[in-house]
């Protein structure tokens, strides 16, 4: 078994119109951030989340940088956010001069804990930033409700979510601004990309000017403020919007996928599988993601390294945010402590689940799992 192929953690699915829109945009000579199949994506994607604005970039970190920008948050500031999370999260808002203040996860969805919300809301929190994670989006109605009730404004950070609803309503059509990611373990990529969703013009005008190093229309070179240059090309964009028509399928393809692994690992002891479904969704299953429990004598990356020697890719979870060295060697989070954020980090990895992935494939990760875990 160890001598057969690698089976990466993720692997893209490029079988629609990719070629048909990249050579387009080869043949018409459209390869920068000038051409058509930007704005068609941008346009495409806002109906597809429920939005009447998108600015495409040239990633998600990217995306969460303007959407702090557009939001005036600044030196001073306070934004809640989970401990749990990827690291562009707290650097947008850490960049902007702002301060992050962490939640910790729910143990089972292990999202951000909406229970401890409001009690870090001060005089200087500006906003929240909501963090689907894994497959599972955060229970959102409570949450805007303490955004309400404290004038907080609301990033809703969807990069893992495309085409994940919550009580039927798109991921990514919640607060003042949301931002998703094209990485190409996203279930739809363009090599890299973002994009930055809202329902409000004068924060998309002032996105798009942020993402164009703030050109004037009327007089190009001449800058009242400082921008960036975030832009998307035009073959990002045609990669984008074959994925998008594929999206339903792939959606498909991921539940499918989620099913598999869910009713071939329920009988392994000692994990934590995904939950399959809240009241308030269904699982996607971006990643397959497993938690070891106590009784088990190894930690995730033990695992990881026993997967690889069978010749299977794994992830480890994020690293929370209150241990990043970059953050406690500026002396923050000292005497703060997010006991489930630390042992989801600690025991928590994700099996391959690339829409790319073959059925053999998965049967192969299924008897890897069980040889590591017994």
């Amino acid at each position: 078994m160890g001598s057969a192929a690698f089976i990466p953690v993720n692997e893209p699915l490029l079988d629609g119109n990719e070629k048909k829109y990249l050579n387009e945009c080869i043949d018409t000579g459209w390869i920068s951030s000038e051409g058509p199949f930007i704005s068609k994506f941008e346009e495409q994607f806002a109906a597809r989340v429920g939005r009447k604005h998108a600015v495409a970039v040239s990633n998600g970190s990217v995306a969460l940088d303007l959407a702090v920008a557009a939001l005036g948050i600044t030196s001073g500031d306070e934004v809640i956010m989970p401990s749990f999370t990827i690291i562009s999260c707290a650097a947008a808002v850490v960049r902007s001069g702002a301060i992050p203040v962490l939640v910790d996860s729910d143990p089972l969805t292990w999202n951000m804990e909406i229970s401890q919300i409001e009690k870090r809301v001060t005089s200087r929190t500006k906003a929240i930033m909501v963090v689907h994670i894994y497959g599972l989006p955060v229970d959102m109605d409570p949450l805007l409700e303490i955004a309400r009730k404290h004038k907080l404004k609301v990033i809703e950070d969807a990069a893992e979510m495309h085409g994940q609803t919550y009580k039927g309503e798109p991921c990514g059509s919640f607060g003042d601004i949301s931002t998703f990611s094209f990485y190409p373990n996203k279930h739809i990529t363009t090599g890299e990309g973002g994009m930055v969703l809202t329902n409000d013009k004068a924060i998309a005008d002032h996105c798009r000017s942020l993402r164009n190093l703030c050109f004037k229309p009327e007089k190009r070179f001449v800058h009242d403020e400082l921008g960036f240059n975030f832009r998307m090309t035009n073959l990002q964009a045609a990669l984008g919007l074959a994925q998008l028509e594929r999206l339903d399928v792939f959606i498909a393809r991921k539940r499918e996928m989620g099913r598999f692994y869910s009713e071939r690992l329920a009988s392994l002891r000692g994990i934590q599988l995904p939950v399959l479904k809240t009241v308030y969704a269904d699982n996607i299953f971006w990643v397959y993601p497993i938690v070891l429990m106590d009784e088990i004598p190894f930690d995730a990356e033990q695992a990881m390294k026993s997967l690889a020697s069978l010749s299977i890719g794994s992830r480890p979870f994020f690293y929370p945010m209150h241990l990043q060295p970059v953050f406690t060697g500026k002396g923050w989070y000292k005497n703060e402590s997010y006991p489930v954020a630390e042992k989801i980090a600690n025991r928590g990895f994700y099996i391959p689940s690339g829409l790319a992935l073959t059925s053999d494939q998965m049967s192969r990760v299924v008897e890897g799992l069980k040889k590591v875990l017994n």
